[in-house]
């Protein structure tokens, strides 16, 4: 199954818990809203003290021979980088000509005073924008990082900066707890695929923290044939499934029925045992389940089937990893 880097976790998202450090100027709008989760918006005739109000990171216009202005995100989690995405939405006029994009490993945070000494290495070399467009940038042979620094040349406003990647976890402090949740997309967990997320992306459902409303949750459309829904997640090391929870609060007229799970081992995916057989769910409720899971052994991949269609705020897969621990590289 190809993946796309535009599949991938965005590691400098929000929601993952990324944070925008610093940045050397941020005169006309701020620069925390890089990595704000929704898309940008436009706000006719609306104007600050400062200028044109716009949502995104935007810097004033060069006067003193500089080369270029820079962001610092340190990312929500340690992770390899495959692509990224510096989307230059309603910056039509005032968008950089170019930009570059530099990553570095650190452990701890990284001080103001610590940006320019940090080991800095080059992903994406200057490369020239669109305006009011979305940039999209596969990047090879990125090494593991915690931060991220976007160079603009030589000045100018980016709506968005999108990360993806894979997380990289560190398995075996994570495996001295207990049971882990394999699943997780901060580590490294991945839906790869689902039959349907009309209303909801299947991303969400391996996603930190609780679902906040429906829009933060997976849904498909309602069905009108025969058969069900269902997506597969790639967990984030081989691992046996001993407990899981099923989150369906704030779906309370359109969770699923019932529901099921399967696990497979194998690299195609085209054997599946089950881990659960189809069992109730109930709406708007945090469904646990752990007696009624078979003992299969350790899987790569868990398709998650619901009956017959529906919403899903969160899915946590708690387990076992398999050692030795998996390891994700730059390559």
């Amino acid at each position: 199954m190809t993946t796309s880097f535009l599949d991938l976790i965005d590691l400098a998202g929000e929601r993952l818990g990324a944070t925008v450090i610093a940045a050397n100027d941020e005169f006309f709008a701020a620069k925390e809203n890089l990595i704000k989760a929704g898309p940008a918006e436009w706000r006719e005739g609306e104007y600050t003290e400062r200028g044109k109000w716009m949502d995104g990171w935007e810097t004033r216009r060069r006067r003193d021979g500089g080369e270029y202005d820079w962001c610092v995100i340190r990312l929500g989690v340690e992770g390899v980088v495959r692509g990224v995405v510096v989307d230059t939405s309603h910056f039509k006029g005032n968008y950089p000509a170019s930009c570059a994009i530099d990553v570095c490993d650190r452990t701890g945070a990284l001080a103001a005073d610590d940006l320019r000494r940090a080991d800095w290495h080059e992903i994406l070399p200057r490369t020239p924008l669109d305006g009011d467009a979305r940039n999209e940038f596969a990047v090879d042979r990125a090494p593991r990082a915690t931060h991220l620094r976007l160079r603009i040349f030589p000045d100018g406003g980016v709506a968005r900066l999108r990360a993806h990647g894979e997380a990289v976890a560190d398995w075996p402090r994570l495996a001295r707890r207990g049971d882990v949740d394999l699943a997780a997309a901060e580590h490294g967990g991945l839906v790869v695929s689902c039959s349907d997320m009309f209303f909801g992306s299947r991303h969400n459902l391996i996603m930190p923290g609780d679902a906040t409303h429906m829009g933060d949750g997976w849904e498909t459309k309602r069905r009108r044939g025969a058969g069900h829904d269902w997506t597969i997640v790639r967990l984030g090391a081989p691992g046996t499934v001993r407990r899981v929870e099923v989150d369906t609060r704030h779906f309370k007229g359109n969770a699923p029925g019932a529901c099921s799970l399967e696990g497979s081992s194998d690299p195609k995916m085209q054997q599946w045992m089950a881990i659960m057989t189809r069992t109730p769910l109930q709406a708007h409720r945090r469904n646990i389940f752990e007696d009624e899971l078979g003992e299969i052994g350790d899987v790569t991949h868990v398709r998650f089937n619901i009956y017959p269609d529906g919403g899903v705020g969160r899915l946590r897969l708690f387990g076992r990893p398999r050692q030795p621990y998996p390891i994700v590289l730059g390559s």
